[in-house]
């Protein structure tokens, strides 16, 4: 999907990574990286029918599970529980969004790599360096930095 566009279905990985992010004419910003067990979709474009703010590129081979508005609407009418699925989703996504505010207002940088690092393994070795960065509020240089320095201490940790 690109930015400006209606988006009128909602994914879930299954496997393999989405990056959803802001195009911009100096840089893109990435705002979230969907991994396997997550959705992914411009929310409010999804809901509103407002044009996306955001582009979603999978960023290697990706198998999703896709379901388009009109069955998502439908599935509301003819499920009695749905309703009460889609407010855990909605509540797990506010939660998320809350540690994201909260860490960008309140940790460091080097605290804010170490949480994603803690709680996002499986993303450091699979994708590309500069998209955690964007993600995380960094300059592509400033994560380096602070990513040399972990895996030097640890490099020094292994060695004693």
């Amino acid at each position: 999907m690109k930015a400006g566009q209606r988006c009128n279905k909602l994914s879930f990985v299954q496997s393999g990574f989405l990056r959803m992010f802001v195009p911009t004419d100096e840089k893109e910003i990435t705002q979230w990286i969907s991994t396997k067990g997550n959705f992914s979709a411009d929310i409010s474009s999804f809901l509103f029918g407002a044009p996306s703010r955001f582009s979603i590129q999978a960023l290697v081979d990706t198998e999703m599970s896709i379901i388009s508005k009109s069955d998502y609407e439908r599935i509301g009418k003819q499920v009695s529980k749905w309703h009460e699925f889609e407010r855990l989703f909605t509540f797990r996504y506010f939660i998320i969004l809350e540690e994201r505010i909260f860490s960008h207002l309140l940790m460091t940088a080097q605290k804010r790599y170490d949480y994603f690092f803690e709680h996002n393994r499986e993303l450091f070795n699979q994708v590309p360096l500069q998209y955690i960065a964007s993600m995380v509020g960094m300059t592509p240089e400033t994560f380096s930095r602070i990513r040399k320095k972990q895996l030097l201490m640890i490099s020094l940790f292994l060695s004693s």
